[in-house]
């Protein structure tokens, strides 16, 4: 399992530059519109937010401001990418769900974002990443 989270292969060139892309689109896509808005709201917030298993919405929150924030910026840094997309592809699947799984029309966004998000878990950080510096193969 470790070796699937942190292994950082060297890929081609292609694969490389794509994973850049995917990460920096997907997590600056992310941060301004979604998990900066609750952050600085999240006071105002918290006491309206859904009730996710019955955690509470100050909890459920912040659970989302953490995978849609902070696992944001670990994706755009390549830091823990493979790690820091689980949590947001859990998000997505709980916008699904709050959205009645409808995957296109008003709510295809979610699905773009589940998407991207399932691409860079498969493709890896790539060589310009945190990750490729501290765990590649090869040392």
């Amino acid at each position: 399992m470790k070796k699937f989270f942190l292994a950082v292969n060297k890929g081609t060139a292609a694969s490389n530059l794509a994973a850049f892309v995917l990460r920096i689109g997907f997590g600056v896509l992310m941060i301004p519109k979604h998990g900066y808005v609750k952050l600085v709201e999240f006071n105002e917030r918290k006491d309206q937010f859904m009730d996710f298993l019955g955690l509470g919405g100050t909890v459920s929150l912040s659970l989302a401001i953490f995978a849609e924030f902070f696992c944001s910026i670990l994706l755009i840094l390549g830091l823990f990418t493979r790690l820091a997309t689980i949590p947001l592809l859990i998000t997505v699947l709980v916008i699904f769900s709050v959205h009645n799984w409808e995957f296109f029309g008003k709510y295809e966004l979610a699905t773009a974002f589940f998407i991207g998000y399932l691409g860079i878990l498969a493709l890896g950080p790539g060589k310009f990443s945190l990750d490729y510096l501290l765990f590649r193969k090869g040392r």
